[in-house]
């Protein structure tokens, strides 16, 4: 039966283990210069909907590196540009590709996708939810810190997709996360309480100082999500407050990690002199996308 990775909760824990264990065995012989071709013969479909830079290079070269094979498609060059269901286009594209990658807007535009596809599915991205992000960050944490459990988690910013995933990582990891937003910018309540009664340690403040406050790892996000441009100016107004600057990471401990799954808008969310001064941690961020897509990818297909 295929499987799909469609939330973090798609997986179970002990999977989602094992995919970060092989992660750090392919970037290793990645390194080594050692060749892995475990998926010589397959093809990828990547399907976007939203632009991307990381999520397009990270799939696409991460199956090439497994010997396999990435086709590129956008709405304006299908069908689905011209009124073709994405029921049809499930099937059509499940009778030529091994796996599929879409990065969308509506979660429900993905589901309903993999509820038709006879292969995996795997969420590049959508405005609910990012969890091929949450695997590179929780896979750059452990190899920075060199554990994942018991980690203070800070997210300040916007409760967008990558917040809704970051708190379904809490549940699953077992970190502790603080997430600080303006009110009425907070993250969803449903996901906050499904990741509660998961067992996620979650704390929801309106205080950025408060969820900074010894804090292993302080994240932060653009303020203006894809697609939401014309709150641009009313938005910055209420996020200037949790601008992720020097005096807010005082509050850290000394030794705090800086993340941002970019791109930066500096001076914005994040001032520059605090970008630059952690910059190995949030390249390195963007960098362990590509061998932990390739160990998800190996996992969907191959176990």
């Amino acid at each position: 039966m295929k499987k799909d990775f469609l939330t973090l909760f798609s997986l179970k824990r002990e999977e989602l283990l094992w995919i970060l264990k092989r992660a750090e065995e392919l970037k290793r012989a990645h390194r080594e210069g050692r060749i892995i071709e475990t998926l010589r013969g397959k093809t990828l479909v990547m399907f976007f909907e939203k632009v991307s830079t990381r999520t397009r290079l990270s799939f696409e070269i991460g199956i090439y590196q497994l010997g396999g094979n990435a086709v590129f498609l956008n709405k304006a060059d299908s069908q689905l540009g011209r009124g073709e269901s994405i029921k049809d286009t499930a099937r059509v594209i499940s009778r030529y590709a091994d796996i599929v990658m879409i990065r969308t807007f509506a979660q429900d535009t993905i589901e309903k996708f993999a509820k038709y596809s006879s292969v995996p599915v795997i969420n590049g991205l959508t405005d609910s939810y990012h969890p091929v992000q949450i695997l590179s960050d929780v896979f750059t944490i452990k190899e920075k810190k060199g554990k994942i459990e018991k980690v203070k988690v800070a997210y300040v910013g916007d409760g967008n997709n990558v917040a809704h995933s970051l708190i379904n990582g809490a549940a699953t990891f077992g970190y502790e996360v603080f997430v600080a937003t303006p009110e009425n910018y907070g993250p969803v309540r449903k996901v906050v309480v499904t990741a509660r009664e998961k067992g996620g340690r979650i704390n929801i403040t309106s205080d950025p100082m408060e969820a900074v406050s010894g804090a292993d790892v302080v994240y932060t996000d653009v303020w203006v999500s894809m697609g939401q441009e014309e709150e641009r100016d009313r938005k910055i107004k209420f996020f200037k407050p949790f601008q992720v600057n020097e005096r807010l990471l005082s509050h850290a401990k000394d030794d705090v990690m800086v993340l941002h799954c970019l791109p930066a808008h500096k001076g914005e969310e994040i001032t520059e002199d605090v970008f630059e001064s952690h910059a190995d941690e949030i390249f390195t961020q963007a960098e362990n996308r590509l061998h932990a897509q390739k160990a998800l990818m190996e996992y969907l297909l191959l176990r």
